[in-house]
């Protein structure tokens, strides 16, 4: 039995408006390129600047602004590698990505945990574009997820790379090891502690982009900060040669170091 000319109609119009009702209320969602845009105005390259060095300014790691626009997350191993200088004229500095001169403005250590290796530094003048921190605790297995930062520093210039990948896993930051020999006294803080969860990953990183933003390739939320040595000293001390896996930690420890 056919249906009526009228009823037809009426059903090819209903089905066009809740078409049309789904590209309103859907959720919009961006892509890579686009989140890639608004991340780099966030990201910074940490070192330490002296005037009557060659070069001036020496690279650390990579930092990304937080909070008020005027903070910066690194690693705390990143901001603690920089020495003073015989004469006292170094000092702890972030720039600004751009062409020509390195722009620089000093920073002073505002608060570090050197248990989960985060570091918050402050700046003072005009802010900058400040991150939206995500939901770490919700980040699964096989989650796509994007970095950017500074690969190589300074060898191949201070300008932001982005890197894509997934969550291999959400491990634990403290293994046992099938040794006692092995175990050496940072290891056995770590294990005494209770350990926390790391972000296991299958994305390309080198030592420069410690303090990394790990985000959302669609929302641009940060959900962890890269690290490249003190997680890898934790989880492979096992190992005589390096896998060259790559880790994060999870953003709900920058969270906490932003409370008031």
């Amino acid at each position: 039995m056919s249906m009526p000319a009228w009823l037809s109609r009426r059903a090819v119009l209903a089905g066009s408006v809740a078409a049309l009702l789904a590209c309103f209320i859907a959720p919009a969602r961006a892509d890579l390129p686009a989140t890639v845009v608004e991340i780099k105005k966030s990201v910074v390259a940490v070192g330490s600047f002296e005037p009557t060095r060659n070069p001036q300014f020496r690279f650390l790691g990579t930092g990304f602004v937080v909070g008020s626009g005027n903070q910066v997350a690194t690693n705390a191993h990143v901001e603690g590698a920089i020495l003073d200088s015989a004469d006292g004229k170094e000092r702890l500095v972030i720039a600004m990505p751009g062409s020509g001169r390195v722009m620089v403005r000093p920073v002073v250590k505002e608060a570090v945990d050197r248990e989960h290796d985060v570091s918050i530094l402050r700046f003072e003048g005009p802010p900058l574009p400040a991150v939206r921190l995500g939901d770490s605790d919700g980040v699964r297995d096989g989650q796509a997820i994007a970095l950017t930062g500074f690969p190589l520093g300074a060898t191949i210039g201070i300008v932001p790379v982005t890197h894509r990948g997934i969550v291999s896993a959400v491990t634990p930051i403290g293994q046992p090891l099938p040794s006692a020999r092995q175990l050496d006294a940072q290891a056995v803080r770590r294990l005494s502690s209770g350990g926390y969860s790391v972000f296991q990953l299958d994305a390309v990183c080198y030592p420069g982009n410690s303090g990394s933003p790990l985000f959302n390739p669609d929302t641009g939320e940060v959900i962890g900060i890269i690290n490249m040595v003190f997680v890898k000293g934790a989880k492979e001390s096992a190992v005589t040669t390096p896998s060259g896996i790559s880790y994060a930690i999870p953003a709900s420890f920058i969270k906490a170091m932003l409370k008031p």
